[in-house]
């Protein structure tokens, strides 16, 4: 009897053990790899950011703390990448992992980038209900409650070190600079119909680039010079605009609407004012680089490489180009065309709040470009569907820099630039991508 009661006794122990065991995936390393992680993230992101309105080179900004935070946290697991630390302006003494211990990189970097994201953005509920959702699938992954725990505490170390680092890029200081100061000189920019908007971010070049040495290293050549006596250069590049729909409407229309990316468009029906919200330009050329990454179906960490580097060139390159805007700060074609050929005149597309030269989509676009076609190639051709929930249709490319040839285009055909700010963007745009690419070395080997 009593070795019956010891054998049950056993048989408790034992049921109880199994009972207090960890239910633990063995696979969950390897399921946690998923690219489709920080595809979700960053999509979440555009999406925060097409809501809380934010301009064209505030969202560039908004794009690239979020993925150094993700980067820094996931090579990690890659011996094979360098740190940005050293690389990019200021960045010193990233946190790392604790030595010995295992770590879940991929929910560490995909905590890190919400958490960096949350601090940038207005509408932080709706990162924090993603939140929750993204780590309640990362907790589906079954892996030991002393790995997730430790995972997701690395990640908001490295997520508050970025914060803090993202502090001291004088963006801050830039908020209680003054205004742009409006000119007498015809030739110079003023606030365009319908809202007659202040000028958008005139100290932005004085916000700290990442990896160019200074906001005017790449100044273009001027603009052509005001003169609105017929027969002149200038003259000419006003009629162009004017013009640009004469011909191959259809298909210029098409054009000029796809790469529009107004962040918000204010529409007037008599006394009635509604507003309709876009993506941004830089916010469209980081949907490419989803685009291109799923099509490549790359790995977790080459996606969150791709987002790293394409935000950061994305992110100087309006560095570079806000610079010249408002050292230039020449007139919009709406405002010379309504003054001196036809007042009731109106672009295709409304005017952005900001002076003209150089178009900011042509300096981007070509930047990014010149990012991405160093990761896939020269003919990396792809369908760029972005546009399709503001109600447009997929354009085909067959390379990364044909599209970006046509968005500089589009400008024109927009009515919202001369024929210099798209050629001369393009040329300033590829060389911040080239001096980007050319300068972070991001894989101690190409694989």
């Amino acid at each position: 009897m009593k070795l019956k009661r010891l054998g049950y006794s056993f048989l408790l122990m034992l049921f109880l053990c199994t009972a207090c065991k960890e239910d633990v995936n063995p696979n969950y390393q390897t399921e946690a790899l998923q690219a489709e992680w920080m595809h979700q993230s960053m999509k979440q992101l555009t999406d925060v950011i097409v809501h809380d309105i934010f301009s064209p080179p505030q969202a560039s900004r908004i794009y690239a703390y979020p993925s150094i935070a993700a980067y820094e946290v996931i090579i990690n697991a890659y011996p094979e990448y360098r740190t940005l630390e050293g690389q990019v302006k200021e960045l010193k003494n990233v946190p790392k992992p604790e030595a010995g211990k295992e770590y879940c990189y991929p929910l560490a970097s995909v905590h890190a980038f919400l958490v960096v994201s949350k601090a940038f953005i207005f509408s932080e509920e709706k990162i924090e209900v993603f939140t929750k959702e993204m780590l309640e699938q990362f907790k589906a992954l079954k892996m030991p409650a002393a790995v997730y725990q430790r995972s997701i505490e690395y990640g908001e170390q490295m997520a508050k070190h970025i914060i803090a680092w993202s502090g001291t890029d004088n963006y801050k200081e830039t908020r209680t600079f003054p205004k742009y100061s409006i000119p007498e000189d015809p030739a110079k920019w003023r606030p365009t119909p319908p809202d007659y908007t202040d000028g958008i971010e005139p100290h932005w070049k004085k916000i700290r680039p990442f990896v160019l040495q200074n906001a005017d290293q790449f100044v273009p050549d001027p603009p052509t010079a005001y003169d609105m006596s017929k027969g002149s250069l200038f003259y000419k590049e006003v009629l162009e605009v004017y013009a640009a729909l004469e011909e191959e409407r259809e298909d210029r229309v098409a054009i000029a609407e796809f790469w529009d990316c107004n962040p918000y468009v204010s529409h007037h029906q008599g006394h009635v004012m509604f507003a309709t919200k876009k993506i941004t330009p830089g916010g469209h050329w980081i949907n490419i680089t989803a685009l291109a990454a799923k099509k490549a179906n790359v790995d977790f960490m080459k996606a969150i490489e791709a987002y790293t580097i394409t935000s950061i060139t994305l992110s100087d390159a309006f560095i570079s180009c806000w610079d010249e805007k408002y050292r230039s700060q020449l007139v919009r074609p709406e405002t010379v065309i309504n003054e001196h050929i036809d007042e009731e005149w109106a672009p295709l597309l409304q005017t952005p709040p900001f002076p003209e030269y150089t178009s900011g989509h042509s300096v981007i676009s070509r930047a990014a470009a010149v990012t991405l076609t160093n990761l896939y190639g020269d003919s990396f051709a792809f369908d760029d569907n972005t546009e399709e929930e503001y109600g447009l249709p997929t354009r085909s490319f067959s390379s990364f820099i044909e599209a970006s040839e046509e968005a500089a285009i589009s400008r024109l055909y927009g009515g919202i630039h001369y024929g210099p700010a798209c050629y001369n963007g393009i040329k300033q745009g590829q060389q911040v991508g080239d001096f980007i690419v050319g300068s972070l070395k991001l894989r101690n080997q190409i694989n």
